[in-house]
């Protein structure tokens, strides 16, 4: 009797292949395409069909055509609650969240791994670029074979128990394999276009977003410099990032950028470059993948964006789930939100949420 795998398909050509992937397996596969927001949460009119509506169909086409069943979740309430909310509260709290992280570990490895379980399935299967390998016992996640579509950087909260349920068929492929695979199987979303944006705000304008969807007006506040000075009137701390240089609205004599946002007087401190350097951060809700208890201190490579290059550091275990890192070369523009990923090689050894 085979297996029966729960496979995420978003409608992209990533989780269609993966599908096909894990039927060519022997699986017995179960389709499954999350409803996550309402199209007026992405500012999308009722009486039109938003992107997400044409992602089930190209999904429901893939299924059809492989022969599985086929289910649309309605998360759209937990969405909201887990994933939403947080990215509204970690702005105004002058945070700089990433959504799509909160949205695999509460959504993808959370509700649809549950649902995974009632149905009868032994693991859930995604698109990710990642791998996952057993050593000694324990479950590691790995980095893709092509690196310049790794995605370990946002699964890095997997626990043991996910990790042993969890499948990433794309994790030795490169993304022009996937195509072709698709190609070969006529898959409409073959060469579907990639979307960059977070779902929920497909214009990319976050603070038009967080007002639409938290119903309040962020209030204006001042701009200051290092020694307090004030430098002019900003329009909200949710339209500005850290790092920041174009769209601040001000006259200066020389060039200056968001270097922090404080919520606690509602003020954005504007510096020159070199203060927007740092070696040293501390993290919160830190989840270790390697080890089920870390050493005191080890040399490591992090990453504190998506995209950005590793850099080598020694981190700290603080306490439980915190850490402190300090990194051999000042990192530009560290931002409290993001995650810090930690990797020894390959290999990621656990991660955090940056908050100091």
């Amino acid at each position: 009797m085979s297996q029966k795998a729960l496979i995420a398909m978003s409608g992209g050509v990533d989780s269609s292949v993966a599908a096909l992937l894990m039927q060519e397996m022997g699986y017995d596969c179960i389709g499954a395409t999350m409803r996550l927001f309402q199209n007026e949460d992405a500012g999308v009119p009722r009486e039109k069909s938003c992107c997400s509506l044409d992602d089930v169909e190209d999904a429901r086409s893939v299924a059809c055509g492989l022969g599985m069943p086929y289910y649309v979740f309605n998360f759209t309430e937990d969405f909201r609650s887990e994933v939403i909310s947080r990215f509204i509260s970690s702005y105004e709290s002058g945070a700089t969240p990433n959504p799509c992280i909160d949205c695999n570990r509460a959504m993808k490895f959370g509700r649809l791994y549950r649902r995974a379980g009632m149905l009868g399935c032994s693991c859930v299967v995604t698109g990710h670029y990642a791998r996952i390998e057993q050593k000694d016992g324990r479950y590691l996640l790995k980095k893709a074979a092509d690196e310049t579509k790794d995605q370990s950087y946002v699964l890095y909260f997997l626990t043991q128990e996910q990790l042993a349920h969890t499948r990433f068929p794309l994790g030795n492929l490169h993304k022009a394999e996937v195509r072709r695979i698709a190609e070969a199987h006529g898959f409409v979303n073959a060469r579907k276009h990639e979307s960059q944006d977070i779902c929920f705000v497909p214009d990319g304008d976050y603070a038009g977003a967080i007002e639409r969807l938290s119903g309040k007006i962020c209030p204006c506040g001042n701009f200051i410099d290092r020694s307090g000075a004030v430098l002019g009137e900003h329009r909200g701390i949710i339209r500005y990032t850290v790092g920041q240089r174009k769209g601040l609205g001000l006259s200066l004599q020389e060039p200056m950028y968001v270097c922090e946002k404080r919520a606690e007087d509602n003020t954005v401190v504007l510096g020159r470059d070199a203060d927007l350097y740092s070696r040293e951060l501390d993290a919160a809700e830190c989840n270790w993948i390697a080890f089920e208890n870390p050493p005191e201190s080890m040399r490591v490579k992090a990453k504190v964006r998506y995209r950005q290059p590793e850099q080598w550091a020694t981190v700290m275990p603080t306490g439980a789930g915190t850490i402190h890192l300090v990194f051999d070369e000042p990192q530009r523009a560290v931002a409290k939100g993001q995650a810090v990923v930690l990797y020894d090689g390959e290999t990621v050894l656990g991660g955090g949420i940056i908050c100091g």
